[in-house]
């Protein structure tokens, strides 16, 4: 990502975009089958999944380009006694990622190339969630540039050589009732 980049997200957080409280439904809907141990999410903004992990009990690596989402999340998560390690770093540029964490969850960053790189920082048994908004001709909400969405089978392949426990494509209603694409993985580490 560019400066142009990490200011464009630093003035949507000092502007209150991006302020859920829930955490994505992959991974509530995942999180009784998954080990209580180090999670990383990945290009966390205002940190409400990062948060979800650390009241459940993970020890929470938090990484994002925006100090302003960054602050924000640290805040909330101050404020409910909880410790998490925000790390603001442009995931663009390497990063020596640790490869011991038994939950890797990157929500709405695409990148296929750091996603096949964080399979392999997964300590055995571990696993690794992903959600990204898909291309698609239909109306459905979240960013118009591809840039942001994967292509079909995109997901599949930046994961590919791993345990795929999981794989969808859907298009579905939110809760909002909104219509949503995504590509949605979940692969294990054994």
């Amino acid at each position: 990502m560019s400066k142009q980049d990490r200011n464009k997200w630093n003035q949507r957080y000092a502007e209150g975009c991006y302020q859920k409280n829930n955490p994505v439904t992959l991974v509530a809907d995942w999180l009784p089958e998954l080990p209580v141990g180090r999670a990383l999410d990945v290009a966390c903004g205002a940190g409400r999944n990062a948060i979800f992990l650390a009241q459940a009990g993970f020890q929470v690596d938090a990484i994002d380009i925006s100090r302003e989402g960054l602050n924000l999340a640290r805040q909330q998560a101050e404020h409910q006694g909880l410790s998490i390690n925000w790390i603001e770093q442009d995931l663009d540029q390497p990063y020596p990622f640790d490869t011991d964490y038994d939950l890797i969850i990157v929500m709405w960053y695409v990148n296929p190339g750091l996603i096949s790189r964080l399979c392999n920082c997964l300590a055995p048994g571990g696993y690794l969630l992903c959600e990204e908004h898909l291309v698609t001709d239909l109306e459905v909400i979240g960013p118009t540039s591809l840039s942001y969405r994967v292509a079909p089978g995109d997901l599949r392949e930046a994961v590919s050589g791993a345990d795929v426990l999981l794989y969808e494509e859907p298009i579905e209603m939110n809760s909002e009732g909104e219509q949503v694409a995504s590509a949605r993985v979940v692969v294990k580490n054994n």
